[in-house]
């Protein structure tokens, strides 16, 4: 004569606690059946392991989850042929909240193998890969059903209990009757929104809705999530006949869990297209195994081309986490660095501490060591295709390389010398390719003790820029960085293979043996003081626009130049913080002057002459707009330098 049902009270101050998790614990109503699909797996896999050491138990065949829905009734079920639990297991597990039976039974597990209840070398005996943590993801139904019934049946026994509560701070107990073992959980759904929006609730009844959520959720669970299927048809006579058949939810196929050489080319670029959306095949795939402290797995990709929005601040980035093959989250960020936003892929970590709603990452050792090594494997990745299949590499270099390069500003980037190593410039030791500082350095000139580079709006500006003449008649050979990203890491004066990297545009520049510097200040220090004078004239007439007139060492064929002071912030940086609604002290810039342009005796002849003549004042603004064109393409006083202009051809003429 079976019992009457017995009321109890929750172990906790579970009205509160419920309410919390209903309202407060989940961003998403859809994850309840991640969860009661997860805790189901966790039963199949304690079977298994179980019925390895008790034969009692039976072979632990044809494992599955299924899900029933009825749409009149507004119920879901969700069951399992698992390890079932006890009536005590009942009031122990579901009846004290936070109580996790995964954890409990893992405890267990270890403690029978350290007393010998496997061999060292066993390892069908291991405990197996659990998901739950917390004991609290099946309470999460709450959110969506108004009653949750529980039927079980543990392992190895004829009785099963029921177990009923609608949240509200109690729950019954009674014996119950079930034709084998595992747990059948029936929720009786809450009403759904018209539309699924107001409040998150799907209608949780339909078949396209749970196909859905275990496709995103559960897609890799390790076994079958099955449910009925009605398969309607029309004879020739238009009588309609229904079929069922099962329908299985879930792929169960985690590639990045598969030896790679178990895994075909066309399967990775399938699961790239599925998780990143972009039809073009990757440029790299990046299978990476994490051992140790620590149990991840990862499949990472590098694609072809950049996305739309790659520098928007609003881009989606980050890779899918999932822990023992469940999903967890879309995006996580705290696993790649901004600089490889661009990266796609998902990571499996075994051991990685959650919160108890499994959506936000507790910021601990674990994530830092994960992305430590991902972002390992993925340099180590570029550094090979650099070095074994340049034309790849150019083709990541050209979508990806400014994006790359962000990592040079990073106060927290370990990896700068890596980066450096990977970073290309073009280079005016060949117009037609772009260089490496490693090749750089392999062509630098004896007694060279830096490695010198330009920057400049685009490259083909920068390439004409009057800045390099002395060195391209000297042999040196300069880099020309021009992308907007170049004009902040460099400005942090960077350093590679103990060569520091040195601006041809700022400070005063001295090339050649110590014998020929020599030689070339001396003159070009007489020249300064028999034409000081008129660069005092020069100064004073653009005194609010320059810091300094001087003569110029970089010039051998344009008459002017433009340069920043050795420790000065540069124009175009100046110009990019005031774009980010900052305000840098404000630098001038020193004109230089080439000592050797027929230019210049002509003014000091006009000088000479007469100090006041007021040519000296229009030739030297459009001295100084001939500079900014040649140094940005752009005039800070356009309207100035056009009446200048005019001016001197109306004398002319």
């Amino acid at each position: 004569m079976s019992q009457a049902a017995q009321r109890h009270e929750f172990q906790a101050e579970v009205k509160q606690l419920l309410d919390l998790m209903v309202h407060s614990l989940y961003s998403d109503k859809d994850i309840f059946l991640r969860e009661l699909i997860s805790n189901a797996s966790d039963a199949l896999d304690k079977l298994r392991f179980e019925a390895l050491t008790h034969s009692e138990l039976g072979p632990a065949t044809d494992l599955h989850i299924r899900l029933e829905a009825d749409a009149k009734a507004r119920t879901l079920t969700i069951q399992d042929n698992g390890i079932g639990m006890t009536r005590e297991e009942v009031v122990r597990n579901i009846g004290t909240i936070a109580k996790s039976g995964t954890r409990e039974f893992l405890r267990a597990a270890r403690e029978q193998r350290a007393k010998g209840g496997a061999g060292e070398g066993d390892k069908s005996s291991l405990p197996p890969e659990l998901i739950g943590q917390f004991g609290v993801g099946f309470y999460s139904a709450f959110m969506v059903a108004s009653e949750i019934e529980l039927v079980t049946r543990k392992a190895g026994e004829t009785a099963a209990t029921r177990w009923r509560s609608t949240g509200d701070g109690s729950y019954t107990l009674e014996e119950a009757e079930r034709a084998e073992h595992g747990t059948t959980i029936t929720l009786h759904l809450k009403p759904a929104d018209d539309d699924g929006e107001e409040h998150g609730m799907r209608d949780f009844t339909q078949e396209y809705v749970l196909r859905d959520i275990v496709k995103r959720y559960s897609d890799f669970v390790a076994h079958p999530i099955r449910m009925k299927r009605v398969n309607k048809t029309k004879d020739d006579a238009g009588v309609e006949s229904e079929t069922v058949e099962d329908e299985t939810l879930n792929s169960m196929k985690a590639i990045w869990d598969r030896p790679k050489g178990e895994v075909t080319d066309t399967e990775y670029k399938e699961f790239y297209r599925h998780i990143s959306h972009d039809w073009t095949d990757p440029l790299r795939t990046i299978p990476v195994r994490i051992e140790g402290t620590l149990e991840a797995y990862a499949l990472l990709y590098l694609p072809s081309q950049a996305p739309f929005d790659l520098y928007s601040p609003e881009m989606k980035r980050g890779v899918q986490l999932y822990v023992k093959r469940v999903f967890v989250m879309d995006e996580c960020k705290e696993l790649m660095p901004p600089h490889l936003r661009f990266i796609k892929g998902v990571v499996d970590a075994h051991d990685l501490s959650l919160n108890v709603s499994r959506e936000i990452l507790q910021k601990d050792r674990q994530i830092q060591v994960i992305k430590k090594q991902l972002v390992k494997k993925v340099l180590a990745t570029l550094e090979e295709m650099k070095r074994d299949q340049p034309e790849d590499y150019l083709k990541f270099w050209a979508a990806f390389g400014p994006a790359l390069k962000e990592g040079l500003l990073s106060y927290e980037t370990q990896d700068k010398d890596k980066l450096l190593e990977l970073t290309l410039a073009a280079s005016t030791a060949d117009a037609a390719k772009l260089s490496s500082l490693e090749e750089y350095v392999g062509r630098m000139k004896e007694g060279q003790d830096a490695i010198y580079f330009l920057t400049g709006p685009s490259r083909e500006a920068v390439a004409r820029s009057p800045l390099l003449e002395t060195f391209v008649a000297k042999g040196y050979e300069v880099l020309l960085f021009s992308d907007p990203i170049d004009e902040l890491w460099l400005e942090r004066a960077p350093r590679f293979r103990d060569k520091p990297l040195r601006s041809i545009g700022r400070g005063e520049v001295q090339l050649g043996t110590e014998e020929e510097r020599k030689k070339e200040g001396e003159e070009l220090a007489e020249k300064q003081r028999e034409l000081s004078d008129l660069l005092t004239c020069v100064r004073l007439v653009l005194d609010d626009e320059i810091k300094e007139a001087r003569l110029s060492s970089r010039l051998t064929t344009s008459p002017a130049c433009l340069v920043s002071d050795a420790n000065d912030m540069s124009p175009r940086v100046q110009r990019m913080l005031e774009q980010m609604g900052q305000a840098p002290p404000k630098a001038k810039p020193v004109l230089e002057l080439n000592p050797n342009h027929p230019l210049l005796p002509k003014l000091q002849a006009v000088f000479a002459e007469d100090k006041t003549d007021p040519r000296l004042a229009l030739y030297a603004k459009l001295l100084l707009g001939q500079a900014h064109l040649a140094d940005s393409g752009q005039l800070p006083d356009p309207e100035g330098f056009s009446k200048a202009l005019a001016d001197v051809m109306l004398r002319a003429v």
